[in-house]
């Protein structure tokens, strides 16, 4: 990718193979190896496969079962201090899925190897497809051979995070609520009211106002907002991402902007790809984004905008399965593959894997979800 972007600067990012499991523009994986998030140290595999060395907690998606239990243990928070390991990924934090290039799973997996080194006790890699309804056949034949192959080398499964994602096969608004329960359409109906007290501007990335400073840092600011009352820290993205990403009119994005009394109080990045709306990032300004139910809002505009541009799949995401699910989402699984360097520590990781799987349930059709208030 080479060219200038509509906010006037030339872009320097250097071209990368189209990933046969890109749910999203190629540029972003780009971006994300030039502005890294803060502690990652990027690189790309023989392959033109990307991955990032940093440090890991190994308790990031541990359940609430095994935590209580680390809490009881006398000095647990220098055994916390113990689990940060060094560790290898490949994938990126910015795609829904590890981007695979085309070629051959072998050789793939034989390009990790090489980079890696051995140099970290841990070798993951993030998020790979299983079976995903929105890509094509070849790239979830690619992602299933790549585990065979993993597994063949002695990685191990683990089950990833449920990625949020609904059809556009509803006529409007109504056709989308009527499929839900009658209590969780009263509920939803109810937070949509707060509607009337917020106006939405649609600005497509590239558009002047990106070019202003103090603009892109009052939506990194509330990007931060968002970040700091997350549970789970993990990649603070740079401020410069987040610059490139709005001044690149190539990449096909959606800013929607959420303004109350002509207050900016929160915004929503999305792009458009192959016929899909994939929603990216969020931003708030609290407490008002909170009181305007900004969240729930925001979810019926993104429906609405894909369904009027003849979109055929909104991709959510992977926070908050709960909500998503009593909002109307599917789900779809994703895999992480694990190599443990220490032959003595394999047994044991594998064994208690499951205790790193919480979002199983919302891929298993065993959730009730509510919405919360």
């Amino acid at each position: 990718m080479n060219g200038k972007t509509s906010c006037g600067e030339e872009s320097q990012v250097l071209p990368v193979p189209r990933w046969l499991t890109g749910a999203e523009p190629s540029a972003l994986v780009d971006y994300f190896m030039r502005y890294p998030p803060e502690g990652f140290e990027p690189f790309a595999c023989v392959t033109g496969m990307p991955g990032f060395w940093t440090m890991f907690d190994l308790l990031t998606t541990a359940d609430e079962r095994l935590l209580a239990m680390i809490g009881k243990i006398p000095g647990n928070r220098s055994l916390r201090r113990w689990l940060r390991w060094r560790t290898c990924f490949m994938g990126s934090t910015v795609s829904e899925y590890c981007p695979l290039p085309h070629g051959q799973a072998e050789a793939l997996v034989q390009g990790m190897f090489q980079a890696w080194g051995r140099k970290t006790a841990l070798l993951l890699v993030k998020d790979i497809p299983c079976n995903a309804p929105f890509l094509s056949g070849d790239a979830n034949r690619l992602a299933g051979q790549f585990v065979d192959v993993c597994k063949a080398n002695g990685f191990f499964m683990v089950e990833g995070q449920a990625l949020a994602w609904v059809p556009i096969d509803f006529a409007d608004e109504g056709a989308y609520l009527a499929r839900l329960s009658a209590s969780r359409r009263r509920d939803i109906r109810r937070k949509l009211r707060s509607r009337r007290k917020v106006h939405v501007e649609t600005v497509v990335t590239g558009a002047p106002c990106f070019a202003e400073p103090a603009f892109v840092e009052e939506l990194y600011a509330q990007y931060l907002d968002v970040y700091v009352q997350s549970t789970v820290h993990f990649d603070l993205l740079h401020p410069d991402f987040f610059r490139a990403v709005l001044c690149d009119s190539s990449l096909n994005g959606r800013v929607f902007l959420y303004y109350r009394e002509d207050r900016l109080i929160g915004y929503n990045l999305c792009f458009i790809h192959d016929g899909m709306l994939v929603d990216k990032f969020i931003g708030f300004r609290y407490p008002m984004a909170r009181e305007c139910n900004l969240y729930f809002v925001s979810w019926m505009e993104n429906l609405a905008f894909a369904r009027r541009e003849g979109l055929r799949t909104y991709i959510a995401g992977w926070t908050d399965p709960a909500v998503k699910a009593a909002l109307g989402a599917r789900f779809t699984p994703t895999r992480h593959a694990v190599y443990v360097r220490n032959p003595l520590l394999r047994p044991l990781l594998r064994r208690i894997a499951g205790r790193f799987e919480p979002d199983r349930q919302w891929h298993g059709g065993s959730n009730t979800p509510q919405l919360p208030d």
